[in-house]
């Protein structure tokens, strides 16, 4: 059962609403307030689906009586969800690659033939390829940074390899030396910016095999990672111009 921790103001016939409550045991809580039932507005909140709801409440409401203490807690998403991000972002996605190899890169034909022949025949018809193609001809940027040893590890030249193919249906890659990232004090993190408000950081485990997707909403936070972007982009140099 919620416990109550405050009441501000009071509506007619509601007996106290808004109001905030606390589930013991728990950090989470209730927001009770006056329900948003307009189209127009309902419209403009992002991910609302059919079993959720929206209520409004006073500023002081949270600035006064939400707790106080600046606590860390991860947002996962599963990777259907991050996937989708791809589809519904308005004009740009922008990814820093910082690993060495990425086991599911491993896992494919592409890599295999990589390893044989030292190059790939990309397959610009694919799925992905006519997704990225399709959105890059409505204006979305999509633009990578790709940290590179010196030389290269096998997972990196084939990333190069598969720059081509990015290349090919709309997105731009550059490439940027380790330690000239390590200079400029890049983390050693793999994310993508979407729109310039939110961040999915790319969780991965000593097996290089990625784990978990992170959203970070935060503007302090993802202001951190658009000036790592900012940074990054420009001391980066075409892949095409990077010696194998």
């Amino acid at each position: 059962m919620a416990r109550k921790l405050c009441k501000v103001g009071t509506n007619s016939g509601n007996d106290g609403c808004p109001t905030l409550y606390e589930i013991p045991g728990t950090d989470r809580y209730v927001v009770q307030g006056d329900r948003v039932t307009d189209a127009a507005e309902l419209n403009q909140l992002d991910n609302l689906t059919p079993e959720e709801g929206a209520v409004t409440v006073p500023r002081e409401l949270l600035a006064n009586f939400g707790p106080k203490e600046p606590v860390h807690v991860p947002d996962f998403i599963t990777f259907d969800a991050f996937g989708g991000m791809f589809a519904k972002l308005k004009h740009s996605a922008w990814r820093l690659e910082t690993r060495r190899r990425y086991a599911s890169d491993e896992e494919t034909d592409t890599y295999r033939q990589f390893l044989t022949e030292g190059r790939v025949d990309w397959d610009l018809d694919d799925p992905w390829c006519a997704g990225r193609r399709d959105q890059s001809a409505l204006g979305k940027r999509f633009e990578r940074v790709r940290v590179l040893d010196e030389p290269p590890t096998p997972g990196q030249r084939y990333l190069l390899d598969n720059a081509r193919r990015n290349t090919a249906v709309g997105e731009n890659i550059r490439v940027l030396a380790r330690s000239r990232a390590d200079e400029l004090r890049l983390p050693q993190e793999d994310f993508w910016i979407f729109d310039s408000r939110v961040v999915a950081l790319l969780h991965h485990n000593d097996a290089d095999e990625m784990t978990g997707v992170e959203l970070i909403t935060n503007p302090v936070d993802v202001l951190r990672y658009a000036q790592v972007r900012e940074a990054a982009w420009h001391h980066a140099v075409p892949y095409d111009q990077m010696q194998r």
